[in-house]
């Protein structure tokens, strides 16, 4: 199930760069750490369901991808970013 368009604007409003921003890492990294969570939370009642597993592998990799151009670009914000969402390295 997607995120929802409030749930979407208040993690773009969270992590947001500028007040325009809606695709710096820090709000795409947001967005797939939320809906990475809640196919977590679904694949623990519905264990069976491997079309989600896989949906979920590839959020996964998206993620680590963003989070590897921002360890290149700016490794201030890359640390910031893993703090707030409490990620590991």
């Amino acid at each position: 199930m997607p995120l929802s368009k409030t749930e979407k604007d208040t993690i773009t409003k969270e992590y947001q760069v500028h007040v325009s921003d809606t695709g710096s890492p820090e709000v795409q990294v947001a967005l797939l750490t939320t809906r990475i969570n809640q196919l977590i939370d679904h694949l623990k009642s519905h264990k069976h369901d491997e079309a989600s597993r896989r949906g979920l592998l590839k959020l996964v990799g998206q993620r680590r991808r963003h989070l590897a151009y921002l360890s290149r670009k700016d490794q201030l914000r890359y640390k910031q970013l893993i703090e707030r969402l409490g990620l590991r390295k």
